[in-house]
């Protein structure tokens, strides 16, 4: 039991003292940073999947 204690003191110590926690600027800074590049990856596919339906549908036109 002990030495979970000392576990548990020795995180909240690291947690509080030794770990630099980003400002809020930072964080919306790269919140934004985050959505622009989703929205960018979820166009890049969106793209690549109406290609692909298109190649799709001319196969097929072709051989039906």
């Amino acid at each position: 039991m002990k030495k979970l204690i000392g576990y548990i003191k020795e995180s909240y110590n690291e947690l509080v003292y030794k770990v630099s926690w980003p400002t809020r600027t930072e964080l919306s800074n790269s919140a934004v940073v985050v959505m622009f590049a989703s929205l960018i990856i979820a166009a890049l596919i969106f793209v690549v999947d109406l290609g692909f339906e298109n190649v799709m549908k001319f196969i097929y036109e072709k051989i039906f």
